[in-house]
């Protein structure tokens, strides 16, 4: 495993081969697999997990309660999101994290909204705001997303 002397990587695990680039923030706890690439100006919180042969690009925040599987793809400031009603100082018992399954790819700047699951081998464009789970293969784009066709 690589991590770039400008991160601050926590007490968590992290899989070998995995590389994680400056300006990254990773969290007591979390679990990151193996062979993955984490690129600069990530922040990824405690009660996370991703799998192995993930490939995180710039900017993009994995908060708690996200679940991520084998290789998957994540765009630019793709946006994740775990608490459905969220105010300034009041927090929830628990936070609802998103399920990314294996071999999904997210496009930049995509929204993921609390409590979706992204099935595998699913594309989501980029931009889409995602307020519902995407079936296995789905490729959705829009606001909200929807699916416009199925891979084979």
């Amino acid at each position: 495993m690589r991590i770039h002397p400008l991160a601050d990587v926590a007490e968590c695990s992290i899989g070998e081969g995995t590389t994680i680039w400056q300006f990254v923030v990773v969290l007591k706890g979390a679990t990151i697999g193996s062979n993955s690439n984490i690129c600069a100006q990530c922040l990824i919180e405690g009660d996370v997990v991703i799998g192995d042969n993930v490939t995180l690009k710039s900017g993009v925040q994995i908060w708690d309660g996200t679940r991520i599987g084998n290789n998957v793809f994540i765009g630019p400031n793709a946006t994740f999101t775990n608490d459905p009603l969220p105010r300034s100082k009041q927090y929830p018992a628990s936070f609802t994290g998103i399920i990314i399954k294996d071999h999904a790819s997210i496009g930049a700047n995509a929204t993921i909204l609390p409590g979706v699951t992204v099935g595998e081998y699913a594309m989501v464009g980029a931009g889409a705001v995602v307020t519902k789970d995407v079936p296995p293969k789905a490729v959705v784009i829009g606001n909200p997303a929807k699916v416009i066709r199925f891979l084979s």
